[in-house]
């Protein structure tokens, strides 16, 4: 079983909200964070809509000299650490920082440093070329900083499992600290791919909605219309530490992290596995790995990325797992809200289930106006649900066939 694992800090980063209470509330309410893209010039592309977090500023908690040797997707895991940090009340100067580690995910890492240093290369030659360009671009860049910002010297590394990316590492973080390796790992995933190049690829592999006239309607994971997924950008970060350190402290305590499964499907290397048997497997271990029933599930936060083939390929998986329960279950996609912000994703959605769990309220699946026939789960459409949530999984799955699942659950002491 090993030690006990709870959550203690959230951050944010995303393009509906940068602060925990009110992301959660803007999702309650039925906002969406997906608009005509700003940061790229979009009269350049097919799809010109997403989540690009257009207002960025992270001057509040970096200095300006830092900022400027970070790559995007680094300032926002920084500064969601940095916010999950502050939110968990640790002291790291009276801790053992040996046992202070850091495991973040990133599906693809420093995209906009890859692109302005590649123009610079061809355009000015490579004496030109930045010296800054690889401790900017790594995908480990974003772990690394936040490490040496609080001097955490315990385990230290970046997970790359595409959109399952966040997911993984906050699975790898549960064991850690379960296994007596680390008492806390700041964990979760970061992404920043809203690039050209980031908005070209996915454009051109036909994955992105394209319903440009109506960008806070287009993500709409179930429905009948859905064509795509809606590419954002951001970080969600929290803080993972063992319950007796957190009670030491007198922390606050979210939810305790109860089991985790991963998998992979073994197919192809896009599309998910039709009848989701590597979702199902990676569902199946979390279950497990907590040690309990799918019948004592109350909620499922969804992968639900809006594509025609994800959302029906997790349905079946869902209804494989949770066999004559999945009824009773409450799924929702808050991508339908926030978009898919890949390597990202997962932790942002682990910190909606947290707040789902301390509010006993699901956040609504927007934009299900025509369920799919395919899709036949209570997907909480349009409107959030009162509910006391004692256990919740957070399902991410990614490129490459890799599926990955948490189960954390209400805090009993």
């Amino acid at each position: 079983m090993g030690r006990r694992v709870v959550i203690t800090g959230l951050g944010v980063v995303t393009s509906l909200s940068q602060d925990v209470n009110d992301l959660f509330q803007r999702l309650l309410a039925g906002e969406s964070g997906i608009h005509e893209l700003e940061i790229v010039d979009r009269d350049r592309f097919k799809v010109k809509i997403g989540g690009d977090v257009y207002n960025w500023d992270p001057s509040a908690d970096i200095s300006n000299k830092e900022a400027k040797r970070l790559d995007r997707f680094s300032q926002f895991g920084l500064v969601a650490g940095i916010r999950a940090v502050e939110d968990s009340g640790i002291e790291f100067d009276s801790e053992d920082v040996r046992r202070c580690g850091v495991i973040l995910g990133s599906g693809i890492g420093g995209l906009t440093e890859i692109e302005n240093q590649v123009e610079r290369l061809l355009y000015k030659g490579p004496d030109r070329v930045s010296a800054l360009t690889i401790p900017k671009l790594m995908l480990n860049a974003a772990g690394g900083n936040i490490s040496i910002r609080y001097g955490l010297r315990g385990i230290n590394y970046s997970v790359a499992t595409a959109c399952a990316s966040a997911n993984n590492a906050m699975g790898n973080a549960f064991q850690c600290v379960q296994a007596g390796v680390c008492d806390l790992v700041v964990t979760g995933g970061t992404e920043a791919a809203m690039t050209q190049m980031g908005v070209s690829g996915f454009q051109n592999m036909k994955a992105l909605s394209m319903r440009n006239d109506e960008p806070a309607r287009a993500s709409r994971p179930f429905d009948i219309d859905r064509d795509g997924f809606v590419l954002s950008e951001g970080a969600g970060v929290l803080i993972f530490e063992e319950l007796e350190h957190a009670k030491a402290r007198g922390a606050k305590i979210y939810c305790e992290v109860m089991g985790f499964g991963a998998s992979g499907d073994a197919g192809h290397i896009t599309q998910p596995d039709p009848a989701g048997l590597g979702a199902s497997q990676a569902m199946s271990g979390a279950l497990n790995d907590a040690n309990i029933n799918p019948d004592q599930v109350d909620y499922v936060n969804a992968h639900g990325t809006s594509t025609p083939l994800g959302d029906k390929a997790e349905t079946q998986a869902i209804k494989s797992v949770y066999g004559s329960a999945a009824a009773g279950l409450n799924v929702s996609s808050t991508k339908s809200s926030l978009g898919h912000s890949l390597g990202a994703s997962g932790g942002i959605e682990l910190v909606v289930t947290c707040k789902a769990i301390e509010s006993s309220t699901i956040p609504p699946t927007i934009n299900l106006d025509n369920q799919d026939p395919e899709c036949d789960l209570n997907y909480t459409p349009n409107t959030p649900v009162d509910r006391e949530i004692n256990f919740a999984m957070s399902n991410s799955f990614g490129f490459g066939g890799h599926n990955a699942s948490i189960v954390v659950g209400k805090f009993t002491g």
